[in-house]
């Protein structure tokens, strides 16, 4: 194995990046649910999680020695192979389209190899998300008919008529993005909306001078949420009709994983609405003249928040969180003093960007849910067939005219 390496140190570089990026993103799949469900409560006038840790912290690990420990049952009629095969896949592929995705403009060097900010950066990344988003259905689909279960079955025909309906307006919601930048590599793309109209406004691809792409971040956005089975759109487990649809009969860690999938799926969404339409890593501030101060925003913006726990540390009931917080706050000031270096500056704050922006769409994804009532389903099928999809074809045909008209 040492002598693979050593033959092949690209190998070990990847490796290295697999896991690190495994470990943030488990990471980051607990905390979202912590961060939803403060979001869900302060909408509704309450607290939320704030027994387990000060503000509830440490909820995401209570819930997973919570699953991890429960008790796993496994339907008498249930196909097995494909009962345990259906959690799986969808957690995996949900994860896997991460590796795609570019976080930052720069490269670091691992065991002397210089390397991007991504795992696999290919000229048909984007096209290469959706291949593997597409095949998500089949988890969904899988489970519900693998369970032996009525409701599960009917969630799972839900979710699969669902998916397929809205992947084609998700698709062709993004075809304007494609024309104007003409490339299906994600950093190209995102290195297209370089530059500032007027000196000031970005030129993202929503707000492009030759055809800003709003009806497709409209399209993309609605048809996103309905490709996870979100609010307004989660007709595949309305627990009004079905129970819990297609994983009424799962338990223990294969339920958390259809949750985890979900979650992973949310951040997919999120990042390609970020490169597609937000300028990925790019600062929305022009980084020279008179808004040279904007590029240590990110750094100072880390630091307030340090500040801000330590403060509220300081004051808290508990002698737990009194000892916790703080230290998290003077861990936050500390990344914020070595992210505000000369030489780290510009280096960091790319990611730091893009992780804002993806932080933003997420919270809006939580929003939605939390507000909107859920759709009948014929209405869920009429809003994608007779209005989205007539959208997303209008903007193909607005955008395809301006490129034209602009060359």
């Amino acid at each position: 194995m040492n002598d693979i390496f050593a033959r092949h140190p690209i190998l070990l570089v990847s490796l290295v990046k697999i896991v690190v990026l495994m470990f943030v993103l488990m990471t980051s799949l607990a905390y979202l649910v912590w961060l939803e469900r403060k979001v869900a409560a302060h909408i509704q006038g309450r607290w939320g999680p704030y027994r387990v840790g000060p503000h509830g912290l440490m909820q995401p690990l209570a819930d997973a020695l919570k699953f991890l420990f429960k008790e796993d049952t496994t339907p008498a009629g249930a196909d097995r192979f494909v009962y345990f095969l259906a959690p799986f896949l969808t957690l995996s592929l949900a994860i896997s389209t991460i590796a795609l995705i570019p976080f930052g403009p720069g490269a670091v060097q691992i065991f002397g190899q210089r390397t991007p900010l991504v795992i696999a950066n290919v000229n048909i990344g984007l096209l290469a998300v959706f291949a593997i988003t597409s095949i998500g259905v089949y988890g969904v689909a899988l489970a519900g008919w693998s369970s032996n279960n009525k409701y599960s079955l009917l969630g799972g025909l839900r979710s699969a008529a669902q998916m397929i309906s809205y992947e084609l307006s998700l698709t062709m919601s993004v075809a304007g993005v494609l024309l104007l930048a003409g490339t299906f590599n994600m950093s190209e793309i995102i290195t297209a909306q370089s530059g500032y109209t007027w000196g000031f406004l970005p030129r993202w691809n929503l707000l492009s001078p030759t055809a800003p792409q709003l009806l497709g971040f409209f399209c993309y956005f609605v048809a996103a949420v309905a490709e996870t089975n979100r609010l307004p759109f989660d007709l595949a487990e309305a627990e009004s009709e079905l129970v819990a649809g297609f994983h009424t009969e799962y338990s223990s860690f294969k339920f958390a994983m259809f949750f985890m999938g979900e979650y992973a799926s949310m951040i997919t969404v999120s990042c390609l609405a970020t490169i597609l339409f937000f300028g990925g890593w790019l600062s929305p501030f022009p980084q020279t003249g008179a808004f040279a101060w904007a590029r240590y925003l990110p750094a100072a913006a880390i630091g307030v928040a340090g500040v801000a726990l330590v403060l509220n540390g300081l004051r808290y009931s508990t002698t737990w969180g009194r000892v916790m917080l703080p230290v998290l706050g003077i861990l936050l000031c500390a990344l914020a003093g070595l992210f505000a270096r000369p030489g780290s500056v510009n280096f960091v704050q790319g990611p730091l960007w893009f992780v804002l922006k993806v932080l933003v769409i997420l919270f809006v994804y939580m929003w939605v849910r939390w507000t909107l009532p859920r759709f009948r389903y014929d209405q869920l099928m009429g809003i994608g067939w007779k209005f989205l999809l007539p959208v997303a074809l209008a903007n193909i045909v607005l955008t395809s005219l301006a490129v034209v008209l602009h060359k």
